[in-house]
Parts: C-alpha cells; structure tokens; sequence
C-alpha cells in the first residue's frame, strides 16, 4: 500500500492498493459513513444525443460515495464499496458501488483514526509488497505444499501416495519414490520462480533426498530453499511449522505467518497463566495497568466501539497492536478468547480473575492453554 496524499486538515488520504493484502487492509480501513472515492463506470445521463450509443451508456469517472456497506471478496481478489454518491459530475444522492481492485487508488476520509485502523494502515504503509514463501511440508506419502502471501495461506497441492517402505530395494518401490520426489520438484519448479523464498520442511530425510534432487534439477531457483525440521508432514506440518516460530528468519516479512506466530505465543504465555489476559475485560485491565506489550484484536472488532478507546490506550502506551484476520486458524483460536487477548510484559493477574467476576473466556480451544 502506498500513501500517495494525506491532507491534516481533513484526514483525506489518497492510497494505491498493491498487494492482495491491501485489499483486506482497505476492507477493515473504511467504516460506514466514511466519504470513499475511486475511478469508476457510470451510465451518463447527461451525454449529448450524438454520442454514439456504446459511449452514452457507461462512462469513467471520479466519484465519491457515502459508505453504507463494505464488502471483501477474498477469492475474486476485490472491495465492493457501496453508497449514495455525494461528489461526481452527475447523480449525486443516487447510489453506486465502486469495485476496488490491486493497482486502483482510493480516497478515503478519516479524520480521526482509532488505534486499530491505524494499525492496518501502519502495517500496509510499512510494507514494501507481501513477499511470497513457498513451504513444502514433506514425507514419504504424505505432503502438502502452499503458498504464503501477505495475509493469505493458500495450499497449492497435497501430494498423497501408497510408497513401499526403502527396505523394498529395486522393483516398483524405488520407481514410485523416484516418482515422488519428481512429482515434487515439478510442483516446486513450476510455483519457485514466482516465490520470494523457498521452505522444505517435515519429519524424516525426504526433505534433504528433495532438496539434494531440487538442486540437481533447478540449480537457480534451489538457492531460495531452507531446510527444516518438523515432526509431522502435510497440512499439520506446515501448521506446526508456522507456529513454533522455527522458520521466522525465512518467513520474515510475511504477516500470515506472523499473525499465527503471535497467537501461537498467546496460547503458550496463557498456559503459563499470569502472562497473558483474554477478553475485553481483562485486557483492558492489563492495558490500564502498563502490562500490555501486545494486543491481538480480531480485525471483527475493529468497529466495536467500546473497545476502541481501550486500543486507543493500549497504543498510547506503547503496546504493539495486532489485527489477526478472523477467517484464518489464528483468528478462530483468538475468537475462542472472546476475538481480543494481550500478551503481557511481566507476571500480572487481572483482579476480575481475584475476584471471581465473570466475562473471562479462559480455556483451552486448542494448544493445550489453561488459566492456573
């Protein structure tokens, strides 16, 4: 995301939408009631007669819409803004709908940013493009292989298979784990090119028989590969992977591995018990008593306005904000939390929990995390 104007009188800014990811970041930027404009298509009711008829029907403007609804498709890759226009050449008070996709520039209206938009348009503005990580998650039979794109984890092939064990030497065994690995590299060769950095993980030795064969074969693009060890292959392992933090100098730069990272942290410092605070309630408490070093919020609760003055706190005391998309595993395991928990700086316990009062969503929805 590049900002391209930002008037401080108005709050106006003008932003080019880069990446995939910026779309997901101007999807949770813009609120209902925000002036939002954009290069779009309307039909021209004030065209002359003699334009031709094709012309006359649709033509390209500049228009800006009140929101009323914003719409994020992540599989078609576009933001659906729609509205009453209240600034164009033509039809203002009639409704439209700008349809946002990467490469378009959009102006929107905030005069006065809350923390947690703030934190989506620090994380777009920060960024210099999403880079893109394969990581290919392997063993006999077994393998997944997926691409990590800002935001987004998006598997690309599991590769299963019935592969006789090596104690069957020679015959149909060895062909069909020749044939493995080459099913592989294939994959790899043809996805590489397109990928920042290249990951090859799982628990046994068919990663280093691929890598050794993926050099041979592409010698170029072998030079983005790492090596690392897991103890589970397929899907699971790349979770695994992703969660244990093991491969974060690799996957520097990605925000979908860094957003399962830092829940993956929440989950650990809970089950430690007093580093950690979960729901509105005890995060605030943490916030207001300086224990907060990180804030995860579900981007669901960016427009909970109730919650937004303890973020806008919890920012100006120096805590890390992080918005962790609700879709993704990471935002299903927060939203098990009750969609905010905070990861703390020292050993603190929320007086609710001394207390007893209620609104705590202490548990352990996955990871093993439990309150003492």
């Amino acid at each position: 995301m590049r900002l391209l104007h930002r008037d401080a009188a108005t709050g106006l800014l003008r932003l080019r939408l880069e990446t995939p990811s910026d779309l997901w970041r101007i999807a949770r930027l813009i609120r209902p009631g925000d002036p939002v404009g954009a290069s779009t298509t309307r039909r021209d009711p004030e065209a002359p007669a003699d334009v031709a008829s094709a012309e006359r029907s649709r033509r390209r403007v500049f228009l800006t819409v009140r929101t009323e609804q914003v719409e994020f498709h992540g599989f078609s890759q576009h933001v659906r803004v729609s509205g009453p226009i209240v600034e164009g050449p033509f039809d203002i008070g009639r409704h439209h709908t700008l349809d946002l996709t990467e490469g378009d520039e959009v102006t929107v209206a905030k005069p006065d940013l809350t923390a947690g938009e703030r934190a989506v348009l620090d994380e777009g503005l920060a960024g210099k493009g999403d880079p893109t990580i394969l990581i290919a998650s392997v063993d006999w039979g077994d393998s997944s292989i997926v691409r990590i794109h800002g935001r987004a984890i998006e598997p690309i092939a599991d590769v299963r298979r019935t592969i006789p064990g090596k104690r069957y030497a020679g015959g149909q065994g060895e062909k069909d784990r020749a044939s493995y690995v080459e099913e592989l590299i294939a994959i790899l060769a043809r996805e590489g090119p397109a990928a920042t950095g290249i990951i090859i993980a799982g628990p046994g030795f068919l990663k280093e028989e691929l890598l050794h064969r993926f050099v041979e074969a592409e010698p170029v693009l072998a030079k983005k590969a790492r090596l690392f060890p897991t103890s589970e292959s397929g899907r699971v392992g790349v979770d695994e992977l992703l969660r244990s933090g093991k491969a974060s100098e690799a996957l520097r730069g990605s925000v979908a591995a860094e957003e399962t990272h830092a829940v993956e942290q929440l989950v650990r410092s809970l089950a430690g018990g007093t580093r950690a605070a979960v729901g509105p309630r005890e995060v605030e408490e943490a916030v207001d008593a300086g224990a907060a070093e990180t804030v995860l919020v579900s981007d669901r609760l960016l427009a909970d306005r109730a919650l937004a003055p303890v973020l806008d706190r919890a920012r100006a005391g120096a805590a890390r904000l992080f918005v962790v998309r609700e879709e993704g595993d990471a935002g299903k395991r927060l939203a098990a939390f009750g969609g905010v928990a905070a990861i703390l700086r020292y050993d603190w316990v929320s007086p609710s929990r001394v207390t007893g009062s209620p609104g705590s969503p202490r548990g352990s929805p996955r990871g093993g995390a439990s309150g003492p």
